[in-house]
C-alpha cells in the first residue's frame, strides 16, 4: 500500500485516514473530490498507517512524528495550489483539528469525518479506560486489541468481505486487524493536545457523524461543535452508518456534502480575493 495522489485542478486537498488504516479507506471520497475539480492527496503516515498486510512487527511511532508528516504534505500543497482543504477520518479528523488548531488561516476548509475524541462506541471493550497504562509496562510492545465485529461498518455485505479477508491478511481497506496498546497511547496523547486547543479552531468546519457510530459516540462531534470558534460550522448526522462512514452505506452523502462546503469555500476565498485585487 502506498499513497494516493489524485490530479485535479488548481484547489488542493489533503485527506488523512484512520490510526492503523491505509489510504484506501478515503479513496472512495478522494475520487469524488478529483471528480469535482480538486487535486487530492492521500499520504501513508510511516507509524501511523498501516503499510503492510504482510507485516507482523509493525509499530506506531510518537503522535508527535504523525502530526509532523501532515504538516510536510500540508506545506507542500500550500506552496503549490492557490488553497488547501482538509478531511479526516477518525483519528485522521484529530490530526486535521491539530494542524486546524495552528493554521487555521491557511486552511480553507475542514471536513471532520467520525472525529474520535474519546473510545466510548458501543463496540468498545469495556476496559478500554485501561489500555493508555499499558504504555508504561512491557505489554505496550505485547498488547494489541483485534478489530471485531462489526468492524466499523454496517453494510452487510461489507462486513461480510471484511471478515473474510481479515481470517487471511492482516489488513484490508478498513484498517489493519489490530491496534497495538503503543498506537493507542499515542493517538490517547494526540486527543488531550487537541481538547485543550479546540477554541483555536477557526476555519470553515464541516462536522460528519454516523449516530450508530461504534467507535465513538457523538460526543466527540458534539465537542468540537460546541468549543471551535468558526464563523462556518456545520454538523450533520448520519442514521444508516457505523463509524467508517467514508466506506458505509452514506458514503455518496458523506463525499456529497464535502465537496458541497469545499466549494462553499473556495468560493468565498476567490470572491475575497478578487475584492482585495
Amino acid at each position: 500500500m502506498q499513497s494516493i495522489e489524485l490530479k485535479g485542478g488548481r484547489h488542493a486537498v489533503l485527506a488523512l485516514h484512520g490510526l492503523l488504516g491505509n489510504p484506501l479507506e478515503m479513496q472512495f471520497v478522494g475520487k469524488r473530490l478529483q471528480r469535482a475539480g480538486y487535486t487530492v492527496t492521500i499520504p501513508l503516515i510511516p507509524g501511523y498507517g498501516y503499510a503492510s498486510e504482510h507485516s507482523t512487527s509493525y509499530r506506531t511511532t510518537r503522535s508527535e512524528k504523525w502530526y509532523d508528516e501532515v504538516l510536510l504534505h500540508f506545506n507542500f500543497l500550500k506552496q503549490n495550489y492557490e488553497s488547501v482543504s482538509v478531511v479526516g477520518l477518525c483519528i485522521g479528523a484529530v490530526l486535521a483539528l491539530r494542524l486546524a488548531s495552528e493554521r487555521s488561516d491557511d486552511i480553507a476548509a475542514l471536513s471532520l469525518l467520525a472525529t474520535t475524541l474519546d473510545y466510548d462506541g458501543w463496540s468498545i471493550p469495556t476496559y478500554r479506560f485501561l489500555l493508555p497504562l499499558a504504555y508504561y509496562t512491557p505489554a505496550r510492545y505485547l498488547y494489541s486489541y483485534k478489530e471485531r465485529f462489526p468492524f466499523g461498518i454496517k453494510n452487510k455485505n461489507l462486513q461480510q468481505w471484511i471478515a473474510s479477508e481479515m481470517k487471511v491478511k492482516t489488513s484490508t481497506a478498513a484498517g489493519a486487524s489490530r491496534l497495538s496498546a503503543e498506537g493507542i497511547f499515542q493517538a490517547y496523547r494526540l486527543i488531550q493536545n487537541v481538547k485543550k486547543n479546540l477554541e483555536k479552531v477557526s476555519c470553515p468546519t464541516l462536522i460528519m457523524h454516523a449516530e450508530e457510530d461504534d467507535v465513538a459516540t457523538p460526543k466527540s462531534a458534539n465537542l468540537v461543535e460546541s468549543r471551535i470558534t468558526s464563523s462556518v460550522k456545520k454538523k450533520v448526522m448520519l442514521h444508516n452508518s457505523y463509524h467508517i462512514i467514508t466506506l458505509d452505506n452514506e458514503k455518496e452523502q458523506v463525499a456529497a456534502d464535502t465537496i458541497k462546503f469545499f466549494d462553499q469555500a473556495v468560493h468565498t476565498i476567490q470572491q475575497q480575493t478578487r475584492k482585495t485585487a
